[in-house]
């Protein structure tokens, strides 16, 4: 098993469970967010990260990482 795939499972399981949280959380830090650039569909994982990557300027992964660790 790919281990990858496990954590990139497990995180989309917990930004759809804690989603309206997890959105607070993120226009706290960056409020320039719109509504638009926070909304998440199931399956598209990695391009959201990299559209809210390019918005504020930092790695997908990056992005990723912060967004796992709120």
């Amino acid at each position: 098993m790919n281990n990858n795939n496990f954590n990139d499972d497990a995180a989309e399981l917990r930004a759809r469970s804690n989603w309206t949280e997890t959105k607070g959380k993120i226009r706290q830090q960056y409020g320039n967010l719109t509504d638009d650039d926070l909304e998440y569909a199931e399956g598209t994982q990695e391009e959201w990260f990299g559209k809210i990557g390019n918005k504020i300027g930092k790695a997908a992964q990056d992005v990723k990482a912060w967004v796992n660790s709120l």
